[in-house]
């Protein structure tokens, strides 16, 4: 017999209830064997600090659970951090500060803080100063080096990547960033998109090559709410932000053009790599719910768009001595980093990561889940 319609309700929800207890039932925890990651800074877990001792962020980066500098730009761990815990994994090792007392066994992080999709030659050619030389083309480059020290032969390669996990983060912020500070307008900059997104794409053919199975492509974060661009681009006028959020509307809609052609991109490389899992990690819709409703996420109303680590101002930034005004003694930090999202003004505390690394894992915003 047909159920009621007073009692559909009911019974969507019982079935909603039992479909997210087997997502639960299905952890992460020994799905795979080793990690390996390309970025920047939103994965770096040291590259750029093993490159330049001076470029190491000073602490109170690390202060919530390292409780030192780690190279890390938070105050505790990233995405990748989350992700490997939840395997059950070391901290994956950054390539360019050695092995480590693990080895390479659990994988290896090539992400570089600072680093862009576009090759630096073609930044230069423009005029633009890339904040460093390590673009993607260069992480890829390092990662094909680093398989000719572990694999014996292609087929001991297809094995031990058949059960590992690959990780694209986030590309994209720092061309954007760099262009916007050296000159290219908020008009011109969204015809840079296009190109970044096929750089993304062919990083993913290359992987997929060289025997990447299972591989989950990170977006980009919601640009017009990181305290350093409401700083760098405040305007008296109201309709420039969005109501609910306060967030910048042309920054966010340049984040989410960024996502759309990458979204389009990771679904023709589905259909031409039909034996490879591609995820999308909808990094902006996760901060996004986050910046409408910071209290149901565990941060503080009214300061969700406010830098624990930074300078003063009104986003707690101060751009004459730099990002965060870290290192220096104006420097304010809040007392309770896990009760903001921003740590420096442009990346994230630990607790925003972990919001993330949780969707990712147990919630709608990995395309197909993690799980």
């Amino acid at each position: 017999m047909a159920s009621s319609p007073s009692f559909q309700p009911l019974i969507k929800l019982i079935l909603l209830t039992f479909l997210l207890g087997l997502a639960r039932s299905k952890p992460l925890k020994g799905r795979y064997k080793a990690i390996y990651c390309i970025g920047d800074s939103l994965a770096d877990t040291g590259n750029l600090a093993a490159y330049n001792a001076t470029n190491t962020p000073p602490f109170p980066y690390g202060e919530t659970y390292f409780h030192r500098s780690t190279g890390r730009y938070s105050n505790g761990r990233l995405i990748i951090d989350f992700i490997a815990q939840e395997i059950g994994l070391p901290f994956i090792p950054p390539y360019l500060g050695g092995p480590g007392r693990h080895g390479f066994k659990w994988g290896a992080n090539f992400a570089v803080s600072g680093a862009t999709a576009l090759p630096v030659s073609f930044l230069q050619a423009m005029g633009i100063t890339p904040l460093v030389p390590m673009s993607l083309d260069v992480q890829l480059g390092w990662f094909k080096k680093f398989l000719r020290s572990i694999c014996t032969s292609t087929a001991s390669c297809n094995y031990h990547f058949y059960e590992s996990l690959f990780i694209v983060s986030e590309f994209g912020i720092n061309d954007y960033d760099t262009m916007l500070l050296q000159g290219i307008n908020k008009t011109q900059i969204r015809t840079f998109v296009p190109p970044v997104i096929k750089k993304i794409r062919r990083a993913i053919d290359t992987l997929i090559k060289h025997g990447a199975r299972t591989m989950i492509v990170g977006g980009s974060i919601p640009l017009g709410c990181t305290p350093i661009y409401l700083t760098l681009f405040s305007t008296q006028n109201r309709d420039d932000y969005e109501p609910g959020t306060g967030c910048l509307k042309w920054a966010n809609e340049l984040s989410e053009y960024h996502d759309h052609l990458l979204q389009k991109e990771i679904q023709l490389a589905r259909k031409k790599h039909s034996h490879v899992t591609i995820a999308f990690a909808d990094y902006y819709s996760i901060l996004k719910l986050v910046f409408r409703s910071p209290s149901e996420y565990g941060f503080s109303r009214g300061r969700a768009l406010i830098a624990c680590c930074g300078g003063g101002g009104p986003y707690n930034v101060n751009m004459t001595n730099g990002l965060g005004n870290t290192g220096n003694n104006g420097l304010r930090i809040c007392r309770d980093p896990s009760t903001l999202v921003s740590w420096d003004g442009l990346h994230l505390t630990e607790a925003a990561y972990r919001v993330i690394a949780r969707g990712l894992s147990e919630g709608p915003y990995s395309v197909p889940p993690l799980a």
